[in-house]
């Protein structure tokens, strides 16, 4: 398959074995979070955001429970500065919240990011510089020395800058494509950027060690965070932070790795916006950390404002299938799938342990401000059922028998089939009401009266091409007795053979629903469904309904 060879590992492993994170299972706390969608998600974008929209995006970001928030590259742009201005000058950040802006280790753009800075509350200056050796050999033609010395000459105008400007500041430093990088070399200039700035237990260091571009399986990156956190200086006065791209897919993967391996902190955007493949999905990351019973420090309990909010601003699409946001994500069409969700919600219902353990839905929808309904049944041709049922019982109040759960089920997917599409809840009430509800041709009820008499007998007044019929049937119960008036009125011998009675809510008042399923002499079962305020009546309706079915099967 076409030229493979020109292609070669651009990685490196470190120098001695890091396998310790291979012990753990599991990330086990939330990691300082720093969003970076205002940064690098907004040039990402076709048509970046205005400053209106970049301010209603940070209040937005804070709101959602980020502490951290990079917030631009101010000496990039006009707009950029002016944000940043805008946000110090109006007091617009709240005081448990961290602004962060990124500079590149050249002296013209870090006076002009400290120009803008002026005044600050509190702000994180991330410096970087490329270390790779791709960008070493062919971008800046530099040994590794003049690219350490680089680093170290940024690092020191930036400790110098910050004692002469107004405000309160904190250190990033990036080797810009670490994972291009050989690791004992991004650890000595990470190092060396260390001993500039001297970091204590009261003011630590950020070291970002970014996936700039994904080059690697994510194991091979964990063994990188875990040598350098090993082998750090002043390890315990710097917070190990994590910036992954997602040019493989595995972003999320290569975090939740590094976390294992001793990182402290992510960088990322909301549904992972941000150059080529993009940014690591700080939404599916919190999330996955919830599933395991993890506090992510983050709010997304309102998932399809967090979506509509983040669509409206960017102009992107969150996709369908995009984990936890998506429309569909916890969409079940197929049959089997909508059987076991049914069956684990009416297990839960029973359950005494609130513990989430639904099968095909890792997560509880309404966490995320989802419905079961609609959210988690969807109705097609490839549906069953079960999920139909449940879609019925918790959106209607209908708590169909099971054995008629069969026969409506298959009306419902031939109904999709036929018409190639999705059926909408209400929809699919419709072929409900009316094939099974008060069916009342050919034959309508027009007065029932019982009297007690060798058990009970019934009378009842039907209309039937016109014309009046009055019925009359003793049994051992009233039910029995209308059964046993419509014997001769019909051809063949019947049986009822399921008979199911609930209430059911509509609107402001209940009525009685009852089921009935009518069994001729070979063992076709039709069914009738009757909704009156009286029960015995809404059972008579049934009866009829499924009559006036079994009639009109045999015309």
């Amino acid at each position: 398959m076409m030229n493979f060879n020109k292609y070669k590992k651009g990685y490196f492993m470190p120098p001695v074995k890091s396998l310790k994170w291979t012990e753990k299972d599991a990330v086990e706390k939330a990691p300082v979070w720093c969003s970076v969608d205002l940064r690098d998600g907004n040039q990402a974008l076709v048509v970046p955001m205005s400053l209106e929209e970049k301010l209603e995006f940070f209040v937005y970001l804070c709101k959602l429970g980020f502490k951290e928030i990079e917030v631009g590259f101010p000496a990039a742009s006009e707009t950029e500065y002016l944000f940043l201005r805008r946000l110090i000058e109006d007091n617009l950040i709240p005081d448990d919240v961290t602004i962060q802006v990124l500079t590149q280790a050249r002296e013209h753009i870090i006076k002009k990011t400290f120009e803008a800075l002026d005044g600050a509350k509190k702000a994180i200056v991330h410096v970087y510089n490329s270390t790779s050796v791709a960008q070493r050999e062919q971008v800046f033609k530099k040994s590794k020395e003049e690219i350490k010395q680089i680093a170290i000459d940024g690092a020191k105008l930036l400790k110098r800058l910050a004692d002469e400007t107004e405000g309160n500041f904190r250190f990033e430093y990036s080797p810009e494509s670490f994972t291009g990088t050989e690791p004992e070399y991004a650890l000595e200039v990470c190092n060396a950027v260390i001993d500039v700035w001297e970091p204590t237990p009261e003011k630590k260091v950020i070291i970002n060690l970014p996936v700039t571009v994904e080059m690697s399986m994510p194991h091979v990156y964990a063994s990188q965070i875990e040598y350098m956190s090993d082998n750090m200086k002043c390890r315990e006065n710097v917070i190990l932070s994590l910036h992954p791209h997602n040019d493989r897919g595995c972003g999320v993967a290569d975090t939740e790795l590094g976390l294992l391996a001793g990182a402290d902190r992510v960088e990322g955007t909301l549904f992972g916006n941000g150059e080529r493949t993009g940014n690591v999905d700080i939404v599916t990351l919190a999330l996955n950390m919830f599933t395991h019973g993890v506090d992510p420090c983050l709010d997304f309990s309102d998932m399809p404002d967090v979506v509509s909010t983040y669509e409206r601003l960017t102009g992107m699409k969150v996709d369908p299938r995009q984990p936890y946001g998506g429309k569909l994500v916890f969409a079940a069409f197929s049959g089997s799938h909508q059987d076991a969700i049914a069956k684990g919600m009416k297990c839960r219902e029973e359950a005494t342990d609130n513990t989430w353990t639904v099968p095909y839905l890792p997560i509880d929808p309404k966490d995320l401000g989802r419905e079961y309904e609609g959210d988690v049944i969807r109705i097609n041709s490839q549906s069953g059922k079960g999920g139909i049922g449940f879609l019925m019982e918790q959106r209607f109040g209908y708590n169909i028998p099971k054995k008629m759960r069969e026969d409506f089920g298959y009306m419902v997917k031939g109904v999709s089939d036929h018409l190639h599409k999705e059926l909408q809840p209400d929809e699919i009430f419709n072929i409900f009401k009316d094939n099974y509800i008060n069916i009342e041709t050919p034959v309508k009820m027009l007065e029932a009266h019982f009297e007690q008499k060798n058990g009970i007998i019934a009378h009842i007044t039907l209309e039937k091409d016109g014309g009046q019929v009055i019925l009359t049937g003793n049994g051992n119960g009233r039910l029995d007795a209308v059964t046993n008036a419509f014997g001769d009125f019909l051809s063949g011998k019947y049986t009822i053979e399921t008979y199911e009675e609930h209430a059911v809510s509509t609107g402001s008042n209940s009525k009685a629903c009852a089921y009935i399923g009518l069994s001729d002499a070979y063992g076709n079962v039709t069914w009738g469904v009757g909704i009156h305020d009286d029960i015995i009546n809404a059972s008579i309706i049934a009866l009829i309904s499924a009559i006036n079915r079994t009639i009109s099967k045999n015309d």
